[in-house]
């Protein structure tokens, strides 16, 4: 396995981790904020890394797989966070609805790859929307520097969430359409 700048990158998202949890519960001013920006510098490294390794032409399956890791594991700790901190269902719901989903879709990716089936299952356009608007939240939920602010944040939390549910039933259709055209072939 030869490590590249794209894996490096991946890597270090994965060791901010603990200082991003760290961070958000600085008992300072200024504490949110440095929540937020390492949160903002992890998203900007996600983007950065896969568009290296597409122009460099450097993907590798252990890059991919670690890079889907990190953005998971960034992202459910935010969600955690955001969530404890509001303290409230109408945080925590769409939250845990949010991680339920990356849990299950991750799990579905697996196994549509061992039955043979893993470009069944790919990234859509809703997805890189949902994505955006889930940083856009956490980013907004972490800071959280004013009521307008947090506001944002709350819709487009909900916003995500909404994606997140249409894009897993996207998911779904696809595998679904793909079992059912697999059960014609063997009848």
């Amino acid at each position: 396995m030869q490590l590249n700048i794209p894996t490096y990158l991946t890597l270090f998202r994965i060791v901010i981790i603990p200082f991003f949890v760290l961070t958000f519960y600085l008992p300072f001013q200024w504490g949110p904020l440095a929540s937020a920006l390492i949160f903002v510098l992890a998203a900007v490294t996600d983007w950065l890394d896969g568009f290296l390794a597409r122009y460099y032409k450097q993907t590798t399956r252990f890059g991919a797989c670690l890079d889907l890791v990190a953005d998971k594991v960034m992202v459910a700790v935010a969600l955690v966070l955001v969530a404890e901190h509001f303290h409230t269902w109408w945080i925590t719901l769409p939250a845990a609805t949010i991680i339920a989903r990356e849990i299950f879709i991750s799990a579905l990716r697996e196994w549509m790859a061992k039955v043979g089936k893993c470009r069944n299952v790919v990234v859509t356009w809703i997805s890189k929307v949902k994505t955006t608007t889930q940083m856009l939240a956490l980013v907004a939920l972490l800071w959280r520097s004013q009521e307008l602010v947090t506001l944002i944040g709350i819709v487009a939390l909900y916003i995500a969430t909404m994606l997140t549910l249409w894009s897993m039933f996207q998911y779904l259709y696809v595998v679904w359409r793909a079992m059912v055209r697999k059960k014609r072939q063997l009848s």
